[in-house]
């Protein structure tokens, strides 16, 4: 284990090895890949738990401007881990830039099953549980995102403190889905078929021609939102506030997690 200070030049080496590794020569992307994964280690320190946010689409959404109902998952798997008396860290790993070349390059990844991008998130996370004692991770991943997250999984069949939770995962990556005993998946809110899990193409057309008239009508309310905000495909949404959702989750971290060690009950 590996004392970390304000510069420790050890860990720095290693982390530079690593860019290396994936990136080569390419300067520029070695540098941000080594101070990002740095600093996400000296924030991390001290905390029980890593939640790491993969968002659905081209991935590139901050919580931010991601759906509602996103947020209020991410919401309600922070609180329930506090309940439990964990500390914890959220970050939103993004897979994806704003320029259209890397979508195109994320499409490529998709038909992949994110291989790449995949090796290179596991890698990151074999370096930060090394580095920081005791540490877990949550992978919380919606759509796209539930597919990345998998994959990770895939690439860390020994690494039991990683653990994932997905979302609606569309119908065309789920053959390749492998569900382990680390992982959550929620194909159903409780209340209906989810359209883009069971390849309901004619729902998920409606919500594409209906979604142009939603946007412009939050425009001429003056309520501002992105266009892919406004693409609603039946059943796929996981609110919080779904039972049956919220339960599935509460249920998995209870047993997967347990209650921190000097506190007494657990949820209720």
């Amino acid at each position: 284990m590996i004392e970390i200070s304000d510069v420790d030049q050890t860990l720095q080496k290693e982390a530079r090895h690593l860019a290396q590794k994936f990136f080569g020569n390419e300067t520029e992307k070695c540098a941000s890949f080594t101070n990002r994964l740095l600093d996400i280690c000296a924030r991390a320190q001290g905390k029980d738990l890593l939640l790491i946010r993969n968002p659905g689409g081209w991935g590139s959404t901050g919580l931010d401007h991601c759906f509602q109902w996103e947020r209020s998952i991410v919401t309600g798997i922070s609180a329930t881990i506090e309940k439990l008396g964990y500390t914890s860290l959220l970050i939103h790993y993004l897979r994806t830039g704003k320029g259209w070349r890397e979508k195109m390059q994320e499409v490529k990844a998709q038909f992949q099953f994110f291989t790449f991008k995949a090796r290179l998130m596991a890698a990151e996370l074999e370096f930060l549980t090394r580095h920081i004692n005791n540490l877990k991770v949550i992978l919380i991943g919606v759509s796209q995102g539930a597919a990345f997250g998998d994959a990770v999984i895939q690439c860390l069949p020994g690494l039991g403190q990683v653990y994932s939770i997905e979302f609606g995962m569309p119908f065309f990556h789920i053959s390749r889905r492998v569900i382990t005993e680390r992982t959550l998946v929620i194909d159903s809110n409780g209340l209906m078929l989810d359209a883009i899990v069971h390849g309901n193409l004619i729902g998920g057309f409606k919500a594409y021609l209906i979604g142009p008239f939603r946007w412009l009508k939050y425009q001429l309310q003056g309520r501002p939102v992105r266009f892919a905000q406004c693409i609603n495909p039946p059943g796929h949404e996981y609110y919080w506030s779904y039972p049956k959702v919220q339960q599935q989750i509460e249920d998995f971290l209870q047993i997967k997690l347990g209650t921190k060690s000097g506190l007494e009950g657990g949820l209720s």
